[in-house]
């Protein structure tokens, strides 16, 4: 598995924690909890160098990130969305919009792999059909 994709569970676990847990977003607290994720979970610290980012900037721009996934998912709300699929677009739709070391693809693939590792089976199409739709509206 690559380090990337290392980071990206990483992140993925961080914020299914922090869902379940129901964490208000508090700017002051963001390190510390990152902080007490690591000390709990044994991970790569090479992984921790892009799981970091893609947190904070997941969490910098979460309400845009939230609102394109929206305008992608038809009938869908965000808040409705099961926690790890809606973490798992996080991720991509981070990638997707605000990354331009990682390709719309690569994003999106990698997405379908964790989903597959992760996620209920019907998932995939479903993340799949959002980050499409994500993709297309970005490249206009």
């Amino acid at each position: 598995m690559g380090l990337r994709r290392k980071s990206r569970e990483l992140a993925l676990q961080f914020f299914y924690g922090r869902d379940i847990q129901e964490r208000p977003s508090v700017d002051d607290t963001l390190a510390q909890e990152v902080e007490a994720f690591y000390s709990c979970f044994k991970s790569d610290q090479k992984a921790q160098v892009y799981a970091e980012k893609l947190i904070n900037g997941i969490y910098s721009h979460q309400k845009e990130i939230d609102n394109a996934l929206a305008d992608c998912s038809h009938h869908w709300r965000v808040e409705r969305m099961a926690l790890v699929d809606r973490n798992i677009l996080r991720i991509a739709a981070y990638e997707v919009l605000y990354s331009n070391d990682v390709p719309a693809t690569v994003a999106i693939n990698e997405a379908l792999e964790i989903a597959k590792r992760y996620a209920e089976p019907e998932s995939i199409s479903f993340i799949n059909g959002i980050l499409d739709n994500l993709q297309g509206k970005n490249a206009s």
